[in-house]
């Protein structure tokens, strides 16, 4: 393990235990991060198709949680990168999701978690994150309704955030919608005109309707 400092957080370039062997993770600190109301973790897309935690997605939806004060958690699934273990089609890495939830209650204990995925991140992510009592907050970016089931969402009743882009090739707005209009709790879908699947050009926005939402939720949280 690893451990650098920038001028706005801690970087700590670790690896946990996961199922299948040490996943490769990277944990961001801020100096608020431990008055903030949550902590957080971000999963990344699919490994297959060259996924990492590295992802510009991830890691701009990371910044704008760091830069609530949130300690943010990114790590590789199973096979990726240094992350040990192979690909297993979104069942194994449901218990990497897991294995990291657990990394991050052990570091702010009692604290909410807060779970953000994109694309096949949000698939497995927040399927993990719905059943997990520690998690109360849920991020989805990019869902890829067109192809996965997202059914599971009609059990889970804590507040997401749905952010998509307009031209998202592999999750049709409108199947976002009608998913949506079925699930229980407080949801909240953000359309980003203009934006692809990997909000090409639009990440500026992404990052905004993160912060606007957790403002929302969280008025007096660190900025």
């Amino acid at each position: 393990m690893s451990e650098s400092h920038t001028e706005h957080h801690q970087v700590e370039k670790l690896f946990l235990d996961g199922p299948a062997g040490r996943l490769e993770a990277v944990l961001w600190t801020p100096p608020e991060a431990s008055v903030a109301p949550l902590a957080a973790l971000v999963c990344h897309p699919h490994p297959l198709y060259g996924g990492t935690l590295h992802n510009k997605v991830v890691f701009q939806a990371a910044k704008a949680l760091d830069r609530r004060g949130l300690a943010v958690l990114r790590f590789n699934f199973r096979g990726t990168g240094q992350s040990e273990g192979t690909h297993d089609q979104g069942r194994g890495e449901q218990e990497d999701v897991r294995a990291a939830l657990n990394f991050l209650a052990l570091r702010h204990p009692g604290k909410p978690l807060l779970l953000a995925g994109f694309s096949f991140g949000c698939w497995v992510g927040l399927r993990a994150g719905c059943a997990d009592a520690r998690v109360t907050e849920l991020i989805s970016l990019g869902a890829p309704v067109n192809g996965s089931d997202f059914s599971y969402l009609r059990s889970c009743a804590k507040p997401k955030l749905f952010l998509h882009g307009a031209g998202d090739e592999y999750g049709d707005p409108q199947k976002l919608a009608e998913l949506v209009a079925g699930l229980p709790g407080e949801n909240r879908v953000a359309i980003i005109e203009g934006a692809d699947h990997f909000f090409t050009g639009k990440l500026d926005e992404m990052r905004a309707e993160i912060d606007s939402w957790l403002s929302t939720r969280h008025p007096r949280a660190p900025r």
